[in-house]
């Protein structure tokens, strides 16, 4: 079926996590009639189990449906429902290209979030036009005056036409639908052009190949049309068209202004880059569009199997993974500790336990995950610059000239009660504050922090003082000198290259003290003693003892000549533990590194 321009809406819905996208989204999917009161479910969008349990989109989903305006119009809504979590950013800067305005959920019992922020910043960037919308009427909790007071404060929104209403009971639903039609704009494109199209997505289906999910700006794609990627110059022939409606239905051709999926027969994932252009292959258009930047990971940490054997199992897990998500990166890489894994790169913290909680329950793998850690530039005396990802790979400090971490600027939004204890911990974060202000008893402050630092626990000890009322964000602002050293750990004089790390030389000694403390608790005894050093360099810093099992041997001995005879066996037992501390070899159990993996890093 082919649209008039006019008559299309595309549009994202944004929100912090919890605000009730995926609900409103569900609502206008029922009202819509885009699924059968049958076939109707709970977050509809949210596809993978793992999404449906925790009750976050990890994805973001899309839908087409025809809707009937008050006036009797006809119109196409084309919905992208977007992630909330700050890891899923990139997402949702993908889902924004490809719309022309964003419907800004706000839950009016909670107010403006971190998170709220930073996706309307983005929306915002792109000149999207953009609708609030007040969720969660129903809750006895609910203050929409003071929402909207903090919209404008905070956000610089206006919110007079902001629509009330409930995921929960479809109240206001009908009222956000007509101002979608009001207020938005149609999208801007030549039906009559050569084709043009944005690639805004793509995945793996093991039926169909890869899907690819596209934003025609011009022209139109239709079956059997020869195609070109701008970015590899390569063609491929389109099998099949169709839209998300939000069951795949099959089409004849998308016109400019909507959004569906195109399937290829491409098989490698590796050819869609998201963000190319797509064309006609015989009248290519000269400019491609300015597409997205690249998702970096951020943070990195090595994955083992607990059973070695599992290591086939563990790649192929993570092969199939990537095919559905190419913002996660992995490498083979080997310790001596803990065997064969690989060293994976993720957008933060949250997609890392996503991808782990995958693996674990997807492939039926048990991971042992290593300490995350950030990226750092190490510049050489010889100019050379290093980007180092695994603490162990440190070269030699006479080779380095000094070592730069990624820096983030956060924003933290949070009842005015807790802004003492969040200052406090910032700055011994080695937090910088930038900013502070206020809306209503809600304070918004700014501050930028090594990612180092905030990786590991900053999320979990944020949520825990404020009662769950603080809300987080942060984004990459890049890269700082710092007095950075490598703290090596070394079981009976030989090094642990999974427990190496990278930490501010301030914090360095209270660090290893206490991974020395936890290891003497976690390894078993020997026959010999064992020594456990926190070292910085050639520099033991701290040292811990575990002492070896001691056999009486001078229980059988008395009458003549005994003194003798008991010192010949106590130089004897002295050397033989002296012989097993040489060669023996000390297994570290698998606890120990889990229990140190959870120190705390202050």
């Amino acid at each position: 079926m082919s649209s008039k321009i006019d008559n299309i809406r595309n549009f994202a819905i944004i929100a912090h996590i919890d605000h009730g996208k995926s609900t409103i989204a569900d609502r206008i999917i029922h009202k819509c009639g885009g699924l059968t009161e049958r076939e109707m479910k709970a977050q509809v969008l949210d596809s993978m189990d793992i999404e449906r349990e925790r009750g976050i989109t990890i994805k973001a989903q899309t839908v087409k449906l025809n809707y009937t305006a008050k006036d009797g119009k006809k119109y196409i809504l084309n919905i992208i429902d977007t992630p909330g979590h700050v890891d899923f950013s990139y997402e949702v800067s993908r889902s924004l290209y490809a719309c022309e305005g964003s419907i800004l959920i706000v839950d009016s019992t909670q107010g403006v979030e971190a998170q709220t922020l930073a996706n309307v910043y983005q929306a915002l960037d792109i000149n999207h036009e953009i609708i609030p919308v007040l969720n969660k009427i129903d809750l006895p909790a609910s203050e929409i005056e003071k929402t909207k007071k903090q919209i404008e404060e905070v956000i610089g929104i206006d919110t007079s036409e902001s629509v009330p209403c409930s995921g929960k009971t479809g109240e206001g639903i009908d009222e956000i639908l007509e101002q979608i039609i009001e207020k938005l704009p149609a999208p801007i494109g030549q039906k009559n052009e050569n084709l043009k199209c944005l690639l805004v997505d793509s995945w793996y289906d093991s039926y169909l190949g890869v899907v690819i999910l596209v934003r025609v700006i011009d022209g139109k794609i239709k079956k059997n049309m020869e195609i070109k990627m701008m970015s590899s110059n390569e063609m491929y022939i389109v099998e099949k068209v169709g839209v998300f409606t939000p069951k795949p239905h099959d089409v004849d051709e998308l016109n400019s202004g909507e959004i569906g999926f195109i399937i290829t027969g491409i098989k490698n994932l590796s050819e869609t880059k998201v963000g190319d252009t797509i064309c006609d292959y015989q009248n290519p258009v000269k400019e491609a569009l300015p597409g997205f930047k690249p998702s970096k990971p951020v943070v990195f940490c090595g994955l083992f199997p607990v059973d070695s054997s599992e290591y086939q199992k563990l790649k192929d897990g993570l092969a199939k993974l990537q095919l559905n998500d190419a913002s996660f990166s992995y490498e083979a890489e080997s310790s001596s500790a803990l065997g064969l894994g690989f060293r994976c790169g993720f957008l933060g913290l949250l997609h890392l336990e996503i991808i782990t909680e995958r693996l674990e329950r997807e492939f039926d793998i048990n991971l042992l995950t290593t300490t995350p850690g950030v990226v750092y530039k190490v510049h050489l005396n010889d100019g050379k610059i290093l980007e180092l990802q695994n603490p162990s790979n440190l070269p030699d400090p006479t080779f380095i000239k000094f070592i730069e971490e990624p820096w983030i600027k956060a924003t933290i939004i949070t009842p005015d009660q807790y802004l003492g204890s969040i200052m406090k911990i910032c700055q011994d974060k080695r937090g910088i504050q930038k900013n502070l202000s206020y809306s209503g008893n809600r304070a918004v402050i700014n501050y930028e922090i090594p990612l180092n630092e905030v990786v590991f626990d900053f999320n979990d000890r944020l949520k825990s003082m404020t009662s769950g009322y603080a809300s987080f964000d942060y984004e990459i602002i890049g890269h700082k000198e710092g007095d950075l050293v490598k703290l090596g750990i070394l079981v009976n004089s030989e090094p642990v290259d999974a427990l190496a790390m990278m930490v501010h030389k301030n914090f360095a000694q209270s660090i290893g003290r206490e991974v020395c403390e936890k290891l003497k608790d976690l390894i078993p005894r020997h026959n010999f003693m064992i020594p456990i050093q926190a070292a910085i360099g050639g520099k033991i810093i701290a040292r811990e003892t575990i002492k070896g099992y001691k056999k009486d041997v001078l229980t059988k001995i008395h009458g003549g000549g005994a003194l003798d005879r008991k010192r010949k066996l106590l130089e004897k037992q002295k050397k033989g533990k002296a012989k097993a501390k040489q060669f023996g070899k000390v297994e570290i159990p698998q606890e120990a590194f889990i229990g140190v993996l959870k120190i705390n890093k202050n």
